[in-house]
């Protein structure tokens, strides 16, 4: 049997960190670690968010998605699993970088949490001002 080809790649958003394997000539499963996709994020919306960069380059169903993912809350997972898949997916075929590009999915998304300063309640609010 022939060895199937692999592409690997490195997904991130806030503090979740996925790495993302596409396994050509796939049925379409997705596998989030080790669990089927849809048991690991519930959400539908979570699920459509870590399949638009296969669904824009027309790719739904020629990949079996691998995906180990550490860090972060779900919805940071998934935005780096997105990540992860865009990556892979320009090293299957370059010609995808101008529609990934344009859904904003090759670039990763710096937004993280603000720190806390001292003397205020969190990053920008402040404790309740008293005049009396």
């Amino acid at each position: 049997m022939a060895e199937m080809e692999r592409f690997y790649a490195t997904g991130k958003r806030k503090n979740a960190v996925a790495r993302v394997w596409l396994i050509a000539g796939g049925s379409g499963k997705m596998v989030v670690n080790k669990r089927p996709a849809e048991e690991y994020f519930p959400r539908p919306t979570l699920q459509r968010i870590m399949e638009k960069p296969l669904i824009l380059t027309g790719n739904q169903g020629r990949f079996d998605v691998m995906v180990n993912v550490r860090g972060g809350g779900i919805s940071g997972q998934a935005g780096a699993i997105t990540h992860g898949i865009a990556r892979a997916l320009l090293q299957v075929n370059q010609e995808y970088r101008p529609i990934l590009k344009k859904a904003g999915l090759v670039r990763r998304d710096a937004r993280i949490k603000e720190r806390k300063k001292y003397g205020q309640r969190g990053a920008r609010a402040r404790f309740q001002y008293s005049k009396r």
